[in-house]
């Protein structure tokens, strides 16, 4: 698991998202900001803290995909609800990017920033060494920054993102306020990435190994 300090809420991003349908999946946003994938009505619910930067959410995602997002969403019996856990700049700017198509758009998006984390990581990587000045710049600009060096911005463009779009999510401070506020806002006990909940119960740290069968156990199909 990835450890993470706890932050503090920074006062500073997303957009407002409707009910969509995502090849057959209902994705919605809560009150506090986060996306929910799957039927209100699952009775299984399963809630992730995670981070676009941690190498063991990205191997959840990827293991996971076939099952959980392949065949238990789609059946109605399970809901995936992804809350923001901000480890750094380039978390942040990752996160503004998938929530800026809304609610229609956060599923592919999410799933896309983590199946190329390692490419776009990488360069977040480069620009980092070859602009040491980058972390006394404010946040925002340093999240900016990184998701435009790291290629990510250009991958959301050939998602649909527009140029215009991309610049009104990242200059909402309100929205951007309520991704770091998830941070924040975790129980004390969430203090690495992943930090999976199933119907309220924290889940022992463990991989998709391990949850896949915590979820059958409450009924996931």
């Amino acid at each position: 698991m990835t450890t993470l300090p706890r932050l503090a809420p920074l006062a500073l991003l997303l957009v407002a998202a409707a009910p969509a349908a995502d090849s057959g999946q209902t994705v919605r946003q809560t009150a506090k900001g986060a996306y929910v994938i799957g039927s209100p009505t699952a009775p299984v619910k399963l809630i992730e803290y995670g981070s676009y930067t941690c190498s063991h959410c990205a191997d959840f995602a990827e293991k996971s995909a076939p099952v959980l997002k392949g065949q238990m969403i789609p059946s109605g019996k399970v809901s995936l609800e992804y809350r923001h856990l901000i480890r750094d700049p380039a978390d942040l700017g990752a996160a503004i990017l998938a929530r800026c198509g809304g609610a229609r758009g956060f599923a592919g998006a999410h799933a896309m920033i983590f199946a190329t984390q390692a490419t776009w990581l990488d360069k977040a990587g480069a620009y980092q060494q070859a602009h040491p000045d980058i972390a006394a710049k404010p946040l925002i600009v340093q999240a900016r920054s990184y998701a435009d060096a790291s290629g990510l911005t250009a991958a959301m463009l050939k998602r649909g993102l527009t140029p215009a779009k991309v610049n009104a999510c990242f200059a909402d401070k309100a929205e951007v306020a309520r991704i770091t506020a998830m941070t924040g806002d975790a129980p004390i006990e969430v203090n690495s990435t992943p930090t999976f909940y199933i119907n309220g119960e924290l889940q022992p740290p463990a991989g998709w190994d391990k949850l896949e069968p915590a979820l059958r156990a409450k009924g996931a199909r």
